[in-house]
């Protein structure tokens, strides 16, 4: 039973970082139509999807994401993970005033970058007055633990620990548990599933910008969707032949 549908709306982001899982590319491209996304949403939806997460790419960037937000919303429990930057945009930030998803996960790039950790910082502060709960997820390289470490105890400040998740940067660079241990300054902490083991998830599915399927974001041999619905979904899951992401060449 599928209860967590992940879905990138595209693969295009004007930040381009070259560790991004998905490829992403200020030359990227979008495969889905916002009516597609919102159909095939609302059948998973019915057949027993309880939250729902936009990614991309860059979700703000995707033309129609408010669209996709408003018909979601009511729904299920709708978030979006986003680098935040468009949001810089009063008219996109006008358009989010009104067209409010449940959560918003803002993703700290570079802990060591103040200009970066201060904006973020800001615009979590702006999305609570907005009423939608704010996220971080705050990427962890091996090299800038101590930096990761400082950002943290910073939004701790702000957000309950519930709401920041330590990402290990993949799929170079990647700290050891101890090390996300150590920028959480020993204290409990959110973190993929697979920290300790990499496991195929039972109840989460990732589907990318160009519309295949894994049981995570980050595995490789990713299935097509026969069907945009919750039935293409699950005969696209069942052709899947697990790998570790690790194995990726």
């Amino acid at each position: 039973m599928i209860e967590l549908l992940s879905i990138d709306l595209s693969n295009y982001c004007s930040k381009q970082c070259p560790f991004c899982y998905n490829h992403s590319t200020r030359e990227g491209n979008t495969m889905w139509q916002p009516q597609e996304v919102i159909d095939f949403a609302s059948d998973c939806i019915r057949h027993g999807v309880k939250a729902v997460s936009l990614g991309g790419g860059e979700p703000f960037e995707y033309e129609g994401i408010f669209e996709v937000i408003e018909a979601l919303y009511p729904l299920c429990y709708l978030s979006v993970t986003s680098n935040g930057l468009p949001l810089e945009d009063m008219l996109t930030w006008v358009q989010l005033s009104k067209h409010k998803p449940d959560k918003i996960h803002l993703t700290i790039h570079r802990p060591d970058n103040e200009a970066e950790v201060a904006r973020v910082e800001r615009q979590l502060q702006a999305i609570e007055k907005l009423e939608i709960k704010p996220g971080v997820n705050l990427l962890v390289g091996a090299d800038k633990v101590e930096a990761a470490r400082s950002v943290c105890q910073r939004m701790m400040s702000i957000l309950e620990s519930e709401q920041i998740i330590l990402v290990p940067q993949r799929f170079s660079n990647t700290p050891s548990p101890k090390q996300l241990a150590l920028v959480a300054d020993g204290k409990p902490f959110q973190s993929p599933s697979c920290l300790l083991k990499c496991q195929r998830p039972t109840n989460f599915c990732s589907v990318s910008w160009d519309k295949k399927v894994n049981s995570c974001s980050f595995a490789p041999n990713k299935e097509a969707l026969a069907s945009l619905d919750y039935q293409g979904l699950v005969d696209a899951l069942d052709r899947v032949k697990w790998i570790k992401c690790d194995n990726q060449t």
